[in-house]
């Protein structure tokens, strides 16, 4: 909690302060009541001594009560002043901290993201911080105030009467005792709870995207089972730490109302001097108000511990992001390379963190300006393993890639970033209009870039069929078009870049044979000058390859043309023969 407290800065620092003034003015103005309202009581009680005038009797009482409406105004100005500066402190922190979430996410490589549930994120970027918002919007409010009002009436008291501040001291030690004991009851579940909100979030989104497959597999009813359970589970938790925490007002009205009647009682045998001791009864009303107030500032600070808890485990679990460290650093390499366009694997073993067995086992290769690289192989072989340490998303266990000639390592991302047009293997769009979708690399991109972009992708076609076409809104994820909408999209999107590299990983699985073959050919001539790196599991898709790379168990095992590993690659042939002919391969 202490932590995210720096997020308020230098103007939130000044609104701190200002906040601390106001609350002890509430505090000093509530103060003053009972006192006032005690003298009220004792000038109507002393009336006999105001012999020569009525009017004086009543110019005393409402002098006094002016007074008293006059420290009851500063107390409200005073309290809404405290409430809008918590509620814009609070906010200045939330937004700063949430900010601050949200970059180190997006600065995460793929190993950090792997040790965080995308559930767990989401539910620390919204539920925890709500809890933290919450706490802090509370504890602005009255963790000031409620003490300095607490020790303030706590002395108030104990100058007026010895007895009836040993009956508060015992009330206080009830309360106390009993909100300690709802304390440690409650407080360990509240980890719990935001673990258990994280399981719902996580079978939630797994039904959600897969909501088509559990239909297919008439599995909804296995699916409501399982989110029956984890939900039931949360809310016996939940529940059990509401009612807990539901018993604290009700027992503090109960030793309230306890409290006023004994004073009262005991009070009355004080102003009959039966105890030896006299007392006023203007000094009784307002021992009663400050004895309120001294339970109401213990229960404040009471009910903010029990609050707390649950804000500093979710104040912990976003201080488990921040204080994550990128296990990939940035470089510092921006200046021009000699060579363009060159993509080099010197002897690169990968193993993924934690794993003992190598993904990518010596691969050695080079692509040179201009070239098509193709990598095929079985699934698990490692394609996409071994594409995704160009740019970054793992960097190399030993070995070394190069691009342009320099490590990848040595770069700032934007540089490599800059070099690379990156196709993912999974159709990734975002919502927003169609055009924004492929120019969200190239924000400055003219129109004759994006139709050029959208012709070569052959997505002209079918965009000219949607309403509004390239303002058509695309909806979260793309799913409002097809696979093959999206991975010429995607395509478009790399075209649109212009980068000296083009990076496919499986890009044109989903498109038919004949856009396919169309799509590669318009390619292959209208960016002669980049170098493209395809994963492929069609061989028609890799044919006229310069380089074709064979994996089999993360191990190159054939590398060449598709004659040559036709002729000298068994692997390459297996998976060749499975799926064209001999006459087919033989006229490729």
């Amino acid at each position: 909690m202490l932590r995210l407290m720096t997020k308020m800065g230098k103007k939130g620092a000044s609104l701190f302060a200002l906040l601390i003034f106001l609350a002890i003015v509430q505090a000093f103005s509530d103060l003053m009541l009972p006192d006032l309202m005690g003298r009220i009581i004792s000038i109507i009680q002393n009336a006999p001594t105001y012999e020569s005038s009525i009017g004086e009797l009543a110019t005393d009482v409402v002098y006094t009560g002016l007074i008293m409406l006059a420290f009851a105004i500063l107390s409200a100005a005073a309290s809404i002043g405290v409430g809008y500066i918590a509620s814009k402190l609070t906010m200045i922190i939330v937004s700063r901290a949430r900010k601050d979430v949200f970059d180190k996410i997006t600065s995460f490589s793929m190993v950090e993201l792997n040790k965080f549930e995308t559930s767990s994120l989401i539910t620390r970027t919204t539920n925890d911080f709500t809890q933290i918002q919450t706490s802090f919007n509370q504890s602005f409010k009255f963790l000031i105030y409620a003490p300095i009002l607490a020790i303030c009436a706590i002395i108030m008291i104990i100058r007026r009467n010895y007895t009836l501040t040993l009956v508060t001291a015992v009330a206080i030690i009830i309360l106390l005792i009993f909100i300690l004991l709802i304390f440690f009851i409650a407080v360990p579940k509240f980890n719990s709870i935001q673990q258990k909100t994280d399981r719902v979030n996580t079978v939630s989104r797994e039904n959600l995207t897969g909501l088509r497959v559990v239909r297919a597999l008439n599995a909804e009813r296995l699916e409501e089972n399982k989110f029956e359970g984890i939900n039931t589970d949360l809310t016996r938790t939940q529940r059990f730490v509401n009612r807990a925490t539901g018993l604290i007002m009700p027992f503090m009205n109960l030793i309230m109302g306890f409290l006023s009647v004994i004073i009262c009682w005991i009070g009355s045998y004080l102003i009959d001097g039966q105890f030896g001791d006299s007392l006023e009864l203007s000094e009784m009303t307002a021992f009663t108000q400050y004895a309120t107030q001294v339970l109401v500032g213990f229960l404040v600070v009471a009910i903010l511990f029990v609050i707390m808890p649950r804000a500093i485990v979710s104040a912990r679990r976003i201080n488990e992001i921040l204080k994550t460290n990128n296990t990939i650093l940035e470089g510092e390499d921006d200046s021009k390379t000699d060579e363009i366009g060159t993509v080099e694997f010197k002897d690169v073993t990968f193993i993924y963190p934690g794993s003992d067995k190598p993904v990518l086992e010596n691969i050695s290769f080079r692509a040179n300006k201009g070239e098509t690289i193709a990598f095929i192989g079985a699934t698990g072989s490692g394609k996409t393993t071994l594409i995704n340490l160009i740019p970054r998303f793992y960097d190399v266990s030993s070995g070394e890639v190069l691009v342009d000639g320099r490590n990848v390592k040595n770069y700032k991302f934007k540089t490599l970033f800059d070099k690379l047009g990156y196709v993912p293997q999974k159709g990734i769009l975002f919502s927003g209009s169609l055009k924004f979708n492929v120019c969200i690399g190239s924000p400055n991109a003219d129109d004759e870039t994006f139709k050029r972009a959208m012709n070569i992708a052959q997505a002209e076609e079918f965009i000219h069929k949607l309403p509004g076409e390239e303002n058509y809104h695309i909806s979260q994820g793309g799913k409002n078009v097809s696979g093959g909408q999206r991975q010429r999209l995607q395509i478009a999107r790399a075209i649109v870049k212009n980068p000296e590299i083009y990076i496919f990983d499986d890009s044109f699985s989903a498109l038919d044979y004949k856009t396919d073959k169309v799509l590669r050919g318009e390619l292959k001539k209208q960016i002669k000058g980049a170098t493209s790196i395809i994963v492929a599991q069609r061989i028609g898709t890799i044919l006229d390859a310069d380089q074709i790379i064979v994996l089999d168990n993360g191990k190159m095992v054939g590398h060449g043309k598709h004659d040559e590993l036709m002729k000298t690659c068994k692997v390459y042939q297996d998976i060749a023969y499975s799926q064209l002919s001999k006459e087919e391969l033989a006229h490729a």
